[in-house]
């Protein structure tokens, strides 16, 4: 197929304008269609991201009406260099090619001229076992997917590693691939999310030849399927997955999934696919800790060409725990801040710039917390925060989970007393004043409120 890029650009010059076009659409550039998948280029990857963010959804309609055949756009990070120095292709997949614009049944022939084994277009370069941050949250994931990439039998099939969003499954899935393209390049490997895989399914579907299908998915060493929820209630996709998948288990061959879940909580699969999912070892990525956060801002920051205070990574690490991609994100974003806007990067600037973020980062939390976290610093029950017991190894706890109610909490005075028993709205004034008086003069009382409040706002 001829570049069909011009012509898409052209048209998106005109619907984004001379001025943006030439700000961030003139360096992308055609790499290739196959298989009614275009695949174009950005030469960095700031680029890229404001094309998939700002462009993505205009570029595939315009590359549909320049030619029905595009299906699929995707957009890659390479330099122009890289791409004039890659060899060209070799006279069968010219044949393959040109078979596929000139035969009738075109659609069938791009679908077999298709070889989807291992690229690197897929993955992100960052995403290596090295800069993997490692903690008690991710520890098991991280030890499973090591294995996998480097031993040389199966260990566990499937490997299933299921958690929330950003918190390091992608980041996991990405650095075996890395590592299997380092140590055993001979492996033929595809990575891909469910959304593709069904897609593929689809199109073979549409084209008639579910047997090249079958053929390309069955015969790998190692697939990697990335966020399986997404094939979810979608029962023939599912069908062809299972079969797949026992496929490759009954001839020893790895597969790795992602998910949101565990397989037994995936909603809308069927029973006898969860039962599949959960042959191997099921590994899950758990919500960052501080410690963890800490050593993600820290390990980011060593690689920055500007110096970010300790203070600022420890104040972004205690502020935005909701996961690792926010988290990255934050740190940019002041760093980006303080290079083009010439600011000094402190926490002034720090709390100015991510007010935003740092306001939809903000946990509520709740007076039954408090009474629990200080029951447990103080070895107390927490039926203690409630009692009239005026004994001081339980009044002192007692006063300080007042204290830290008023400050953590948007209850009222009346509202903490009736928390706290029934108490009077002056008790707890009298409790948060006493506190207030104390830790100007006990420095290991103020440690434990600073570290309770710690705590409680993770």
């Amino acid at each position: 197929m001829p570049n069909p890029w011009p012509e898409i650009a052209f048209l998106l010059q005109k619907k984004f304008g001379k001025v943006t076009f030439d700000s961030w659409l003139s360096d992308i550039f055609f790499v290739e269609f196959v298989a009614g998948r275009l695949v174009l280029a950005a030469p960095t990857r700031f680029v890229r991201d404001w094309f998939v963010t700002n462009c993505e959804r205009d570029a595939l309609a315009c590359a549909k009406e320049v030619d029905s055949r595009i299906l699929l756009l995707d957009v890659i990070v390479r330099s122009a260099q890289s791409q004039l120095s890659a060899s060209p292709p070799d006279a069968d997949s010219k044949t393959n090619t040109a078979r596929a614009k000139d035969s009738p049944s075109a659609g069938e022939d791009e679908w077999k001229s298709v070889e989807n084994i291992f690229t690197t277009s897929a993955l992100d370069a960052r995403f290596t076992f090295e800069n993997f941050v490692v903690g008690k949250p991710n520890e098991l994931a991280y030890a499973a997917a090591r294995r996998v990439a480097e031993a040389e039998t199966v260990p566990f099939n499937p490997l299933f590693l299921y958690g929330g969003v950003g918190l390091g499954k992608t980041h996991l899935m990405h650095a075996i691939a890395w590592q299997l393209r380092s140590s055993h390049p001979d492996r033929k490997v595809i990575y891909m999310s469910a959304e593709k895989f069904m897609y593929q399914f689809i199109r073979a579907l549409r084209f008639k030849d579910t047997v090249a299908f079958k053929e390309q998915f069955r015969s790998v060493d190692i697939l990697m399927i990335d966020d399986v929820q997404f094939i979810s209630g979608k029962d023939s996709t599912q069908e062809e997955f299972f079969h797949t998948f026992n496929a490759l288990v009954d001839q020893n061959r790895q597969v790795v999934i992602s998910a949101d879940k565990s397989p037994s909580d995936l909603e809308g699969m069927e029973e006898r696919l969860k039962s599949r999912l959960g042959w191997g070892l099921v590994a899950d990525v758990h919500p960052t800790t501080y410690e963890l956060r800490l050593g993600i801002l820290q390990a980011k920051a060593e690689k920055l060409t500007v110096t970010v205070p300790d203070s600022v990574i420890e104040f972004l690490a205690h502020k935005i725990s909701s996961n690792v991609r926010e988290l990255e994100g934050a740190l940019t974003r002041i760093v980006a801040h303080a290079t083009l806007v010439g600011r000094a990067l402190n926490m002034d600037m720090a709390q100015d710039v991510l007010r935003d973020l740092l306001r939809a980062n903000e946990r509520l939390v709740t007076a039954e917390e408090v009474q629990k976290k200080v029951a447990e610093h103080f070895n107390v029950r927490v039926s203690d925060m409630h009692s009239s017991r005026r004994l001081r190894t339980v009044v002192r706890p007692r006063q300080v989970a007042m204290y830290l109610t008023k400050n953590l909490t948007p209850l009222s005075l009346p509202e903490i007393g009736r928390k706290f028993g029934g108490r009077d709205h002056t008790t707890v004034l009298h409790a948060v004043k006493k506190v207030e008086e104390l830790i100007s003069k006990d420095p290991s009382l103020k440690e434990d409120i600073d570290l309770l409040k710690r705590l409680l706002s993770s």
